[in-house]
Parts: C-alpha cells; sequence; structure tokens
C-alpha cells in the first residue's frame, strides 16, 4: 500500500506560461531584425552592461583566468577533466559500422560531429561554472569545430570564474551575454555572430523557452524545467542524510520538487524532523524552504516493488538510491536522469565534479530520454553503395513492385531503369523474386 507523509501543496510549474512565451518570441523577433544593436539594446537593459562588442578579447579573458586563485584553477581543472575522461569513455563505446547486408549490398553509419555549438552558462542566483564544463568540454570531445559560449556578467563585468571554465574547457569564442538575447544572438546570429546548429546549457524560464521557440531552427539538448531530486531510501539511512541532500537540491529554485520514497516510516519522520532542523540554519533556507513547502513530498510503500514502481512513476532528473540492495533497484529501474547509488554519492558529487554529465531530462522527460552526453553532439548517419550489377538489379527488382503498390511511378521507375540497365538473363536471382524484363518500359494503369 503506498500512502503519503506529506503531499505538494503545488503541481510542479511548467515553462509553457504564455506571457513568457511572448515576451520570448517577441525578444527573438527584435534580435532577427536589430541584430547587433538589438542585442545590445538587451544586454544593457537586463545585464546592465553596454559595449561595443560582447565577445570577450584575449586580453579579458586571460585577466579573468589570471584573476583566480590556484586552487580555484586547480578545482577547475580536477573537474574537468573528470567531465573529459567519461565524455571520452562514452565516445570510445560509439562504433562505426558497415556491413555487407546481402552479397554487394554495402550498408553503414558513421557519427559526424555537428559544425558549431552555442553554450549557455548561467550567472543569475549561482554562477554554475560548471555548466561550461558540461556543454563546451562535451562538444569538443564529440569533435565539433566551433564552440561559442555565453553568459550573463556580474556585478557589470565578465564573471571572472565562469570566464576561466569557458576558456580552460577549450571554447572558442565567449560572450559576455545572458538570457534571451544569448540565445538568440547564438541560434539567429547577428552581423559579428555567426549562428550555431545546436544549443546546449540550463538557464532560467526564458532561457528555456527562447530554446523551446527555436528548436528546429537550431538542436537543443534537453527542454529543462525546474531542477528535481529523488531520494529512494530505507532505514539503512538516517533522516539527517536525507534531509541534507533533499534541501541541498530545492535551494535551486522555489519551484523544484524534492521527494522522498522510502517503506521506513521511521526515516519519514525523522526526515520531516531533520527538515525543520536544517531550515533554520540553512543560509539558502528560503529558497530551498519554500520549494519544501509547495512541491515537497514524502511516499510511504509496504515493499521495494512499490518503491520502484512509484520512482518509475515520478521519473526524476536525479535519484539517489540509499538502500540494503541499491543494484537492485539500478537493475530495475526505468526512468530516470541520473542514479546516484548509495550514501557515499550525492547530487552535488555529479552537479559539480565527479564526470557524468548535469544536464538532465526534467519534468518527467526521462520516460523517453536521458541526458546532455557526447552523443548529443554527433549525427549518426547512414550511408550504402552497391558493389555489383547483380546486386542493384536485384534490389531494383523488389522497389519497383513495392513502389507501385503505394502508387509511386517515378519512384519505380529509379529502380526499373538500374534493372534495365545492370540486369543480366543469366543472373540467378533469389527464387522469391519475379524479374522484371530488362526491355520492358513502365507500365502505369489509371
Amino acid at each position: 500500500m503506498i500512502r503519503h507523509l506529506k503531499r505538494p501543496l503545488a503541481e510542479a510549474s511548467n515553462f509553457h506560461d504564455e506571457a513568457v512565451t511572448t515576451t520570448v518570441q517577441n525578444l527573438i523577433a527584435e534580435v532577427e531584425t536589430g541584430g547587433n544593436e538589438a542585442v545590445r539594446q538587451m544586454a544593457i537593459r537586463f545585464d546592465g552592461l553596454d559595449r561595443a562588442d560582447y565577445r570577450l578579447t584575449k586580453a579579458e579573458i586571460d585577466a579573468c583566468v589570471n584573476g583566480i586563485t590556484k586552487q580555484e584553477r586547480e578545482d577547475i581543472e580536477f573537474a574537468q577533466d573528470q567531465v573529459r575522461n567519461f565524455a571520452q569513455a562514452q565516445l570510445d563505446t560509439m562504433s562505426e559500422l558497415e556491413v555487407e547486408t546481402i552479397p554487394g549490398v554495402v550498408l553503414g553509419h558513421k557519427h559526424v560531429p555537428v559544425d558549431s555549438v552555442g553554450c549557455y552558462v548561467p550567472g543569475g542566483k549561482y554562477p554554475l561554472l560548471a555548466s561550461a564544463h558540461m556543454t563546451v568540454l562535451t562538444a569538443k570531445v564529440a569533435g565539433c569545430d566551433r564552440v561559442i559560449t555565453c553568459a550573463p556578467p556580474f556585478k557589470g563585468a565578465p564573471a571572472p570564474l565562469i570566464v576561466a571554465a569557458q576558456h580552460l574547457a577549450g571554447a572558442d569564442e565567449i560572450y559576455a551575454l545572458g538570457g534571451v538575447q544569448a540565445i538568440a544572438a547564438m541560434a539567429v546570429g547577428t552581423e559579428t555572430i555567426k549562428p550555431v546548429s545546436v544549443l546546449a546549457g540550463p538557464g532560467n524560464a526564458y532561457v528555456a523557452e527562447a530554446k523551446r521557440l527555436l528548436f528546429g531552427r537550431v538542436g537543443i539538448d534537453l527542454f529543462a524545467g525546474p531542477t528535481e531530486v529523488l531520494i529512494v531510501a530505507d532505514e539503512t539511512v538516517d533522516g539527517e542524510l536525507v534531509a541534507t541532500d533533499l534541501l541541498g537540491q530545492a535551494e535551486h529554485g522555489a519551484n523544484s520538487p524534492a521527494v522522498l520514497i522510502t517503506n521506513s516510516e521511521k526515516l519519514a519522520n525523522d526526515t520531516l524532523e531533520q527538515i525543520d532542523r536544517l531550515l533554520r540554519i540553512l543560509p539558502t533556507a528560503a529558497i530551498a524552504g519554500e520549494a519544501w513547502r509547495n512541491h515537497g513530498e514524502i511516499i510511504i510503500c509496504d515493499t521495494r516493488e512499490e518503491m520502484l514502481s512509484e520512482a518509475d512513476r515520478v521519473a526524476s532528473e536525479h535519484v539517489q538510491i540509499m538502500t540494503r540492495d541499491d543494484q537492485w533497484f539500478l537493475d530495475n529501474l526505468k526512468n530516470y536522469g541520473a542514479l546516484f547509488l548509495g550514501a557515499r554519492t550525492t547530487v552535488a558529487y555529479g552537479d559539480k565534479v565527479i564526470g557524468t554529465n548535469h544536464t538532465l531530462p526534467t519534468m518527467r522527460a526521462a520516460r523517453y530520454t536521458g541526458g546532455l552526453w557526447v552523443g548529443k553532439f554527433l549525427k549518426t548517419c547512414t550511408y550504402q553503395k552497391i558493389l555489383t550489377d547483380q546486386a542493384s538489379a536485384l534490389v531494383g527488382e523488389y522497389t519497383s513492385r513495392l513502389c507501385m503498390m503505394e502508387g509511386f511511378a517515378g519512384h519505380a521507375e529509379q529502380a526499373n531503369v538500374r534493372v534495365r540497365r545492370y540486369g543480366h538473363r543469366n543472373v540467378d536471382y533469389a527464387t522469391a523474386v519475379e524479374p522484371i524484363a530488362p526491355e520492358k518500359k513502365l507500365e502505369v494503369t489509371k
């Protein structure tokens, strides 16, 4: 039996707010028609930064990199090493393919990097420099030729830590631009910013909506909603650990869902007590507390099978498993953005440094997609070639008949001309095939 100790007070928000959509549509249109000057006016209005050119110079980038401490640089480089290593390991699993499916017919696929990627690094409440690792590095490992980045300024100037992270990750162009104007400039292009093929990186509701509206004109990584966390735990852990991990993600925003699924009523009650305690001392308690009050949830189940079923229903972005048999959940859970197995790991590790990508599906999109990975920046493109006359004629005979079943006379003639040209009477075709006489022209009955 499944029951709730705490229910959410509000539904998780969605990003199809009509007012936001209208605003974003208008801003994109301004960039389309106004180019650089429109971008500049929006940057002044929204970011408080007025420049003739929002692309940072080498001197500005060097100043940011040289301005961070030795420890900060070492920490950034350590995190980037982990992300790069895992992305490379993922890439190494992606084999190209070529196979002779029937004698003389060769089919294959290649993994072709997209030519250009635009990466957005948020810098609102929190300067999410880790987003530079997750997007820029992953695209670079994939082999993309041009990777550009945009991040909003901090206090009227480029944010040094973000700029340093972008540069160390290998960004080819770095812009001090935030919000819709950054997304539109990268997707649509301006007089000085060449448009990209794919957009990646998280952002606020306006950034997410801009990516949604521009999808199709460019590719995007994911449709992003508020950060989510789900913890599946039993009596093997305590309430302090669970409460800390719930609130640690709830601080992302007041609309961030945080859910506990457990088969231990004792753990559920202990978690509630620890949440109350932590909200009295956590520096981000105002945001985390609002998120917990409105979107926090505790679900109590009787069995691990019920816990599994509920976890798949929730289909959360981040799923922490802290039970006596974490492997069972890894083997059986289907819907999640990323799994964090055991009490020794936590979502914060994945957010910042461990090496897996932190750009993940939200709002139950984990039912049908995983998160950002090196494959997102690769196009798996197929090819075919026919090596012999006999193979071309054989495939042509089947093609002709199948096209005529559908009424595509022109398609059929594409096949027929090859059967006439390459077919030979002494060919031993498969017995199931009734050859089309090479000299016979296509007849279409109306």
